[in-house]
């Protein structure tokens, strides 16, 4: 649902480009509302993409564990695992553009700064799933960083909630 509104937010800005009015002499220049509007689009572009992060860690990294798929002589262990790889592989790219979102906000930026050092520390983990060699650290590891971004958003004002992606959207 937040994507959703995510996105209608973004076409509706973009198609009708309102941050901008033209003067007399033909130059541009930022109407009084357009840093509060880059502000919300921030807001709503941070939850999107951290809700998407925080979805797939639950989903097809936290819950599978949880449930013993990843020990070794475990039904579906290899396909569980390459979810989790690819899950872990889509984590990090949304909560890299989560933080990149966050820029547009000085209270989110300010929240969500000093956990860009944990997001770069998952950038591998991915493919440790998929190879089978995560641990009880690794899931304990994207799931402290969900916990943290959540935290982070909502001390912002910019509450994440969990939304799981498709099958699609984690391969794509």
């Amino acid at each position: 649902m937040a994507l959703l509104l995510s996105c209608a937010l973004l076409l509706t800005t973009a198609a009708c480009n309102d941050d901008k009015k033209s003067t007399s002499s033909g130059a541009a220049t930022p109407s009084a509302s357009a840093s509060f509007e880059q502000q919300k689009l921030a807001k709503t572009r941070f939850v999107a993409n951290a809700g998407l992060a925080a979805g797939a860690t639950y989903q097809w990294i936290v819950k599978p564990y949880r449930a013993g798929k990843f020990k070794k002589g475990a039904d579906g262990r290899t396909f569980a695992l390459v979810k989790a790889g690819l899950a872990g592989a889509f984590t990090y790219n949304r909560l890299k553009a989560a933080v990149n979102n966050a820029k547009g906000d000085p209270l989110l930026a300010k929240a969500v700064a000093p956990l860009s050092a944990g997001i770069e520390s998952i950038k591998d983990l991915g493919t440790k799933f998929r190879k089978g060699e995560a641990g009880d650290a690794d899931v304990s590891t994207f799931e402290n960083l969900i916990n943290n971004v959540k935290d982070a958003g909502k001390s912002a004002g910019a509450e994440v909630v969990d939304k799981v992606p498709s099958a699609s959207e984690l391969g794509g």
